[in-house]
C-alpha cells in the first residue's frame, strides 16, 4: 500500500536555502522538510563534496535514526547503486540484505529505503535516502522529491563552491598567521646555535620541503653552515662561491631569489653529483643584512613531489627577510657578550685582587666567572701540607669531605694535578673524546657517577711552584668555546696570584688582635682600687640596663604600595571594541559597564532566532487547532531547539558589555583611545584595581625575617604623605626571599585601609613593623652580635 500524493509545502524552501551559506544547515532544511512530507519515515541528505576522492558523507538526519557519518566509500551498499544508476531507486527490504544498509541504525522494523540523487552539470553531489517504517512512498511522492533534489543540488553547488572560496581565504590567512609565526620564533632566540637549526626546520616545515640547506658566508665563501632533512646533493661543511657554479653560490652574486626546476641546467648539474636521491625543483634566497649578504637558503624537493612555484619563492622571499633580522640580532648578542666576558674578567680580577682574605677570593673564583662561562660546577683545590684538598665549589659554602660527589672530584682533581698539564674531556653519546685509553677509563666512571659530560682543568702554578688546580664541568659537553677557554686562562693567572698573596697573609700570628686586648688589661690594671672599683660599677649598671631594661623591637625596610585586588578586563569573544565608557581614574562599582564590543552580529542572531522560534510557536497553536498532535509535536521539538539555540545567542550577546568585577579605580592610560581596536578572545583591555584597601609590601633583610608574625601591627610613612603615618598589620610574609645586590630580602605583606582612595598602587616610603618588647642590650647589639656569630662559627663551627 502506498501513501496517496501530497502537494508538498516547498514554497519557502528556495528562500530558506538562500537564507543558509554552508552546506550543513542547507541539508538540514531539506531532510525536515522531505521528512515532513513523507510520514512514517526518516529521511538522511548525504553528500559528495570531493570530486577526486568521492566518498558519502551524512550531513543531516530527520526523524528517528541514527547513521554513520562518514566518510563512506562511494560504492557502499544501496548507496553503491545510487552512485552507478544515478536515478531514483526504490528497495523493498526484503530485497536487502543487512549488510547492503549497514550504515543505518535504526530501533524500527524497516520496510522500504527510497533514493533520490542529487545531480548538478552532470556530477553527482549527493543523494536524499529515505527509510521507510510503514508503507513506501508513492511514485508521486518520490517524483516531487526528485523536484526538490534538482533545486537541493544547485543549493549544494552554490555551497560547495562558498566553502571552497572560503578555505581558499583561511588558506591566505594561515599563510600570513605562519608566516608572523615564523618570525615570533625566530626572534623569540638570539642564541645563535639554537637558531640556525630553528630556521631550518621552521622553513622546511612551511614550504613542505625534503630539505633545507643554510649557507652562511665565510671569509670570501659560502658555508654549508647547517641542514635539514635529507639532501643528496649538498652535505655540511662544503663550500661554494660565485665562480664555482653552485646555485648558492649564483644567488650569492645576484643577490636575487631563484627557481629552478627539473629541466634548468643548474638543477641537472646539481643531481648528477647525487648518488641516490634526485631532486626535482629548487628555490633559493639570499639573506641579507641592509645591503650586506649574511648566507643563503635553499629549499629542495625530491622527484616524486609537487615541484615548487612562484608563491613559493615568495613565501620563501618573506622568510629570508625575517631570517636575516634574526641573525643579525643574535650576531649583536654575540657582540655584547664578548663585551660583557672582558667586564667580568676585569671585575673578577679586581675582586680577588682586591682582597687579601682567602676564603672571599675562593668563592669569587669559583662563583663569579657563571655569569660568562656556562659551566655548572667550578671548584678550586689547593696544596696543603703536601696534599691536594678542594678549598671551594661552586654554590658551596662548606666543603663536606664525607660527600660522595666531593669525594669523586677530589679523586680526579688530585689525578689531573700529577699530570701538571691542562686537560679537556667530553664525552658525546657514548664516545669521550681523549686520545688516551686511562683517561677515557677515568671519565667513563667520573662522567657515570656525577651525570656531568664536559670537564676542563687547569693547573695554578708561579715561580715558587705549584699551586693547586681549578677545574670547570657541565652536563653539556660542548659547554666551553674557544673564547672561554682563552678566559679561563688568563683568570688562572690572576687565581695563581691572588690565592698565593692571600695564603702567605693568612700564615701571619694573630698577634693584630691579642696584642691590643693585652694593652687594654694593662692599663686597667695600673689604676688604684677605687677607681676601678668605680668603672666597673658602672659598667655593672650598664649591662643590667641593657639586659633589664626593655623596648620595643622594631623591623625596618622600604615599602611599596599594592593594590589589594586587581581585574585585568579582557575580551569574552572575538571583535572590535566599539565604545569604551570609562576614563582613566574612573570608580567603578561591581557590575559597571566598561566598554561594549561590537554586537551587530549577535543583536542580528538574537532577532533572528526570536522571529523562528516566535514563528514556530504559532505553528505548534496552528497544529493543535487542526487537531494535528504528530505535526505539533514536530513543530515543538524545533521551537524547543529554537528556545535553547536563542538564550546561548542572548548570552553571547550579553558578553559584548565587558563589565567591572570589583569595586575600584580604572588604571589604564588613554583607555579611551581603545575604541576601534580588534581584539581576539582573551586579549587584555583594561585593568581596574581595588582602592578601599592596600597592601604595602615592606622589604625585611633576611637576619629579621624569623622576628615576623602575621598580625604583627606595623606603620608606615610615603614619601607622597611625608607628614601622615598609615597604620596596619602584617598579613603576610613572603616564603622565599629575593637577591638584592649582595643580600636577600623577605617581605612582609602590610594590608592597610585606604577608605578615601589616596594611597595608590607604585607608592613608595619606609615601614615599620613592631615585633614585640626585647632587652635593650638585645636590641641594640642584635645586629653587630648576629654577624659576629657566624663569623665565629664560620671559623670554628662543628
Amino acid at each position: 500500500m502506498s501513501h496517496p500524493a501530497a502537494v508538498f509545502p516547498f514554497a519557502e524552501l528556495p528562500s530558506a536555502l538562500l537564507a543558509e551559506l554552508e552546506i550543513g544547515p542547507r541539508a538540514r532544511l531539506v531532510a525536515a522538510a522531505v521528512a515532513e512530507q513523507v510520514p512514517d519515515s526518516a529521511v538522511i541528505v548525504f553528500t559528495i563534496e570531493d570530486q577526486m576522492d568521492p566518498a558519502w558523507t551524512a550531513r543531516a538526519t530527520a526523524g528517528e535514526i541514527n547513521v554513520e557519518a562518514g566518510p563512506l566509500p562511494l560504492d557502499s551498499g544501496t548507496l553503491g547503486a545510487v552512485a552507478q544508476e544515478r536515478t531514483i531507486l526504490r528497495f523493498g527490504i526484503d530485497d536487502l540484505s543487512r549488510a547492503d544498509f549497514a550504515h543505518l541504525d535504526v530501533r524500527q522494523n524497516v520496510t522500504a529505503l527510497s533514493y533520490v540523487p542529487l545531480i548538478h552539470a552532470e556530477q553527482l553531489l549527493g543523494c536524499i535516502e529515505i527509510v521507510s517504517f510503514a508503507a513506501p512512498p508513492s511514485d508521486e511522492a518520490l517524483e516531487q522529491v526528485g523536484e526538490v533534489a534538482g533545486l537541493t543540488a544547485i543549493a549544494f553547488a552554490g555551497a560547495l563552491a562558498y566553502a571552497s572560496e572560503r578555505n581558499a581565504g583561511l588558506a591566505s590567512v594561515m599563510r600570513l598567521t605562519q608566516l608572523y609565526d615564523i618570525e615570533k620564533v625566530f626572534n623569540a632566540t638570539l642564541e645563535m646555535d639554537s637558531l640556525l637549526p630553528i630556521i631550518c626546520e621552521k622553513v622546511g616545515d612551511l614550504i613542505h620541503a625534503a630539505a633545507v640547506n643554510l649557507w652562511m658566508v665565510e671569509q670570501d665563501d659560502l658555508l654549508l653552515f647547517r641542514q635539514a632533512g635529507d639532501d643528496p646533493g649538498a652535505e655540511v661543511g662544503e663550500r661554494q662561491s660565485g665562480s664555482s657554479g653552485g646555485i648558492a653560490g649564483q644567488v650569492s652574486e645576484s643577490g636575487e631569489p631563484l627557481l629552478f626546476q627539473a629541466e634548468d641546467e643548474a638543477l641537472i648539474a646539481r643531481n648528477a653529483r647525487a648518488a641516490s636521491l634526485r631532486v626535482g625543483s629548487l628555490i633559493a634566497a639570499p639573506l641579507m643584512d641592509g645591503e650586506s649578504l649574511v648566507g643563503v637558503l635553499e629549499v629542495v624537493r625530491l622527484e616524486d613531489a609537487d615541484p615548487f612555484d612562484d608563491d613559493d619563492l615568495f613565501v620563501l622571499t618573506q622568510v629570508a627577510a625575517s631570517a636575516a633580522q634574526a641573525l643579525h640580532n643574535s650576531s649583536l648578542l654575540q657582540a655584547e657578550r664578548k663585551i660583557e666576558v672582558l667586564q667580568t674578567l676585569v671585575s673578577v680580577g679586581q675582586e680577588i685582587g682586591s682582597t687579601l682574605n682567602l676564603e672571599r677570593v675562593l668563592q669569587a673564583i669559583v662563583n663569579q666567572p657563571q655569569l660568562v662561562i656556562p659551566y655548572e660546577r667550578a671548584a678550586l683545590a689547593m696544596e696543603q701540607r703536601g696534599r691536594l684538598a678542594i678549598q671551594a665549589v661552586t654554590g658551596v659554602r662548606k666543603i663536606d669531605t664525607g660527600d660522595p660527589a666531593i669525594q669523586h672530584l677530589t679523586d680526579v682533581l688530585r689525578w689531573t694535578a700529577g699530570l701538571q698539564t691542562e686537560i679537556h674531556v667530553t664525552q658525546h653519546d657514548e664516545t669521550i673524546d681523549d686520545p688516551r685509553p686511562e683517561t677515557r677509563e677515568k671519565f667513563r666512571r667520573y662522567f657515570e657517577a656525577t651525570g656531568s659530560r664536559g670537564f676542563y682543568a687547569i693547573p695554578l702554578t708561579d715561580d715558587e711552584g705549584s699551586l693547586g688546580v681549578l677545574s670547570f664541568e657541565s652536563s653539556d659537553p660542548d659547554f666551553l668555546t674557544d673564547l672561554h677557554i682563552e678566559v679561563v686562562k688568563i683568570l688562572a693567572s690572576q687565581a695563581t696570584l691572588a690565592l698565593r698573596n692571600a695564603s702567605l697573609y693568612k700564615e701571619v700570628p694573630f698577634i693584630g688582635i691579642i696584642e691590643p686586648l693585652i694593652e687594654k688589661k694593662r692599663r686597667f690594671m695600673a689604676l688604684d682600687r677605687r677607681r676601678r672599683a668605680v668603672r666597673l660599677g658602672v659598667l655593672t649598671a650598664i649591662v643590667l640596663i641593657l639586659v633589664l631594661a626593655p623596648i620595643p623591637l622594631r623591623v625596618a625596610g622600604t615599602a611599596q604600595v599594592a593594590p589589594d585586588q586587581t581585574q585585568y578586563v579582557r575580551a569574552e569573544e572575538d571583535g572590535v571594541v566599539q565604545q569604551v565608557f570609562v576614563h582613566e581614574g574612573d570608580r567603578v562599582a561591581p557590575g559597571t559597564p566598561l566598554a561594549q564590543m561590537a554586537d551587530w552580529t549577535q543583536r542580528a542572531a538574537v532577532a533572528t532566532l526570536e522571529a523562528r522560534y516566535n514563528t514556530a510557536m504559532a505553528q505548534v497553536a496552528q497544529s493543535l487547532v487542526n487537531n494535528n498532535p504528530t505535526l505539533a509535536g514536530q513543530r515543538q521539538l524545533e521551537a524547543t531547539w529554537l528556545r535553547g539555540e536563542l538564550t546561548r545567542a542572548t548570552e553571547e550577546l550579553a558578553r559584548t558589555t565587558l563589565r567591572s568585577q570589583i569595586a575600584g579605580v580604572v588604571a589604564t592610560p588613554y583607555v579611551e583611545d581603545l575604541a576601534g581596536r580588534k581584539l581576539s578572545l582573551g586579549d587584555p583591555l583594561m585593568e581596574v584595581v581595588s582602592t578601599g584597601s592596600v597592601s604595602v609590601d615592606v622589604a625585611v633583610p633576611e637576619r629579621d625575617v624569623s622576628l615576623l608574625r602575621v598580625g604583627d601591627p606595623a606603620r608606615v610613612k610615603l614619601e607622597s604623605f611625608p607628614t601622615r603615618t598609615f597604620s596596619g598589620q602584617v598579613g603576610v610574609v613572603s616564603p622565599a626571599g629575593q637577591v638584592v645586590g649582595d643580600d636577600r630580602d623577605f617581605y612582609a605583606r602590610i594590608s592597610v585601609p585606604n577608605p578615601d582612595g589616596r594611597l595608590r598602587a607604585g607608592m613608595q616610603g619606609y615601614g615599620k613593623i613592631r615585633t614585640g618588647l626585647r632587652p635593650l642590650g638585645y636590641v641594640l647589639f642584635r645586629v653587630p652580635a648576629l654577624w659576629a656569630w657566624s663569623k665565629l662559627w664560620g671559623w670554628f663551627g662543628w
